[in-house]
């Protein structure tokens, strides 16, 4: 049983910075497609990153140049490094793992097996 756990939220003033942690079991790092996926109040997840079994990433427009996804293997966890955040960042950021990644630009949620419960991130202006 695949299971992941968020650490790392937080409140922040716009510009600033935070690390989201997520400490999966077993050898999940190096075996799977892991990523981030967030939501905001009223709005659909939304896929923020991800990066497959080689280390190859992948992110979506809105968080380029200022998202960086990486993991550590040996660690067993992924990280992601927000910096420059914005009030419209602000969301509960979830920790997913696949057996593959999307080939599309889209990013099913549907396709991921694994969720962590989730961790508040909050960006005020």
């Amino acid at each position: 049983q695949v299971q992941l756990a968020e650490s790392g939220g937080g409140s922040v003033q716009a510009g600033g910075s935070l690390r989201l942690s997520c400490a999966a079991s077993g050898y999940i790092a190096s075996r799977y497609c892991m990523g981030w996926f967030r939501q905001a109040p009223g709005k659909e997840r939304e896929g923020v990153a991800i990066i497959d079994r080689s280390g190859s990433t992948s992110d979506t427009d809105s968080v380029r140049g200022r998202f960086t996804i990486s993991k550590d293997n040996a660690k067993n966890t992924l990280y992601l490094q927000m910096n420059s955040l914005k009030p419209e960042d602000t969301a509960t950021y979830y920790c997913v793992a696949a057996v593959l990644c999307p080939s599309s630009r889209y990013w099913d949620p549907a396709i991921f097996d694994y969720w962590g419960q989730g961790i508040q991130v909050t960006v005020s202006s």
